[in-house]
């Protein structure tokens, strides 16, 4: 039987000419096979949860750790064995009592907002030239690590970890006869899942003008491409905070000047982009702003602390507008992108009848996650805000079976479907993923069937 071999560039070649009509068809099938999953039985379908075995971790050496991800279909099975540098669980974070505008500043930054004389820095009145903002480093405060019992203190893009956390390794797909028929490279495989499945609700959000991104590697790079192929014409600024001014420039420079993005320029001429980087400017003041008036944030930091404070979404103010906020960096207990609280606010009963006098976006009541159990045993966000599993509700769930309209339906209160799809659309939404095999094995079939239509990766035949 032939063996399909994709590299990574391979595959990155064969992602980056990928239409709009393309991507569709692949959130299509990822849908079908998350609904299998939340949904399915052992007599149904192969891919329920039933037969997802949960991923094997084992620790190696340079703090690093090798995840073995099993996985089945309908029509294949496969493993993904990835290598991937995981943060320690730290013994002291910067305290938000310093995160100040006045806070004292390293050696190198500024006491203003401005660049310093020769940092890289660009501003220009034509639209389709991006507005670069600087922030600087700051000193801090220590405090205890997070833990459900003791509030975790707010991070800062300096306190993320100073490996590079891009899994290392490959996906080998079998048939449903134990047959061996494709070896796909991990790092860009991984990258482009994960955003794909998290641009599903970002394509039913009615409000997507402002997109922020914490984090500008692979992950970050492929959320971006995405939300812009699927919502691009309803796009106007793209934020990206990120601990190297360098490396945030460097996603803003491919979409200029890249003839891969070329398509995407074209789309989107009044596009601009902005980088809130550690190096110069008043960083919490900044923070705050495009925190307050993103209409979507994604988080991809393999963070140990909160990214923001939670005031900034969980005040009346910033409660007024409802946000797409997803979290997909952080997969370990001790790791978190969003502040407990921002989940305690989404998940917290509301009295029918009660009153404001201000305006709130509806909060929607539950948590969406990939898979329940991972979620429970792996999702910082989720053990330290102490969410109960009911409060939590499968992405093929949602989006295939609509549990949560059903269950207003049967408590006898809301609106049913219509309140649902007010909340899904234009409320607050809070996603987090960890990550499972399932799609992985899902997408993987997928560019295995796409390579061989259009030539692309290597066949080794009587393998």
């Amino acid at each position: 039987m032939p063996l399909t071999v994709l590299s990574d560039s391979d595959i990155r070649s064969l992602l980056l000419s990928l239409t709009k009509a393309d991507i569709e068809v692949l959130q299509h099938n990822l849908s079908e096979a998350l609904h299998d999953y939340s949904t399915g039985t052992q007599e149904t379908t192969s891919a329920c949860s039933a037969n997802q075995p949960h991923r094997i971790s084992m620790p190696a050496d340079n703090d690093q750790t090798t995840l073995f991800m099993p996985a089945s279909t309908s029509t294949s099975r496969g493993i993904k064995i990835v290598t991937i540098s995981c943060p320690d669980t730290p013994s002291h974070e910067p305290s938000l009592s310093k995160l100040s505008i006045d806070s004292p500043r390293s050696p190198s930054s500024p006491r203003s907002s401005s660049p310093a004389p020769g940092s890289p820095s660009t501003r220009s009145s034509h639209s389709s030239i991006p507005t670069i903002s600087h922030t600087p480093s700051f000193a801090s405060s220590q405090s205890t690590i997070p833990t459900p019992s003791t509030p975790p203190t707010t991070s800062s893009p300096l306190s993320l970890p100073t490996q590079p956390t891009t899994p290392h390794g490959s996906l080998t797909l079998f048939t449903a006869t134990g047959h061996p028929y494709a070896l796909l490279s991990a790092p860009t495989l991984t990258a482009f899942r994960t955003a794909l499945a998290s641009t599903l609700i970002l394509s039913k959000r009615t409000t997507v003008h402002s997109l922020l991104l914490f984090g500008a590697g692979l992950q970050a790079q492929w959320h971006i491409r995405l939300a812009l192929l699927l919502r691009g014409p309803d796009i106007h600024h793209i934020d990206i905070v990120n601990r190297s001014f360098a490396r945030a420039k460097q996603i803003m420079h491919d979409f200029y000047t890249a003839p891969s993005w070329a398509a995407l320029r074209d789309a989107n001429p009044k596009l601009k982009f902005s980088i809130l980087s550690a190096e110069y400017g008043e960083y919490a003041r900044l923070l705050k702003e495009h925190v307050r008036k993103a209409d979507a944030i994604f988080c991809c930091t393999p963070s140990t602390a909160p990214l923001f404070p939670a005031e900034f979404l969980t005040s009346t103010e910033g409660r007024k507008k409802g946000r797409y906020l997803c979290m997909i960096g952080s997969y370990r207990p001790h790791m978190l992108e969003l502040h407990p609280d921002i989940l305690r606010q989404a998940v917290a009963a509301h009295a029918p009848h009660k009153h404001h006098h201000h305006k709130h976006a509806d909060p929607g009541g539950v948590i969406v996650v990939d898979s329940l159990e991972a979620c429970m045993k792996e999702a910082g966000e989720i053990i330290q805000a102490g969410v109960s599993p009911d409060k939590l509700v499968e992405l093929g769930e949602l989006l295939m079976v609509k549990k949560a309209s059903m269950r207003e339906v049967e408590m006898g209160v809301g609106e049913g479907e219509k309140g649902l799809r007010r909340w899904l659309v234009g409320g607050n939404v809070v996603y987090k993923s960890v990550g499972v095999g399932l799609m992985d094995v899902c997408v993987g079939e997928d560019l295995v069937k796409v390579a061989g239509e259009r030539g692309v990766g290597t066949v080794v035949e009587g393998f």
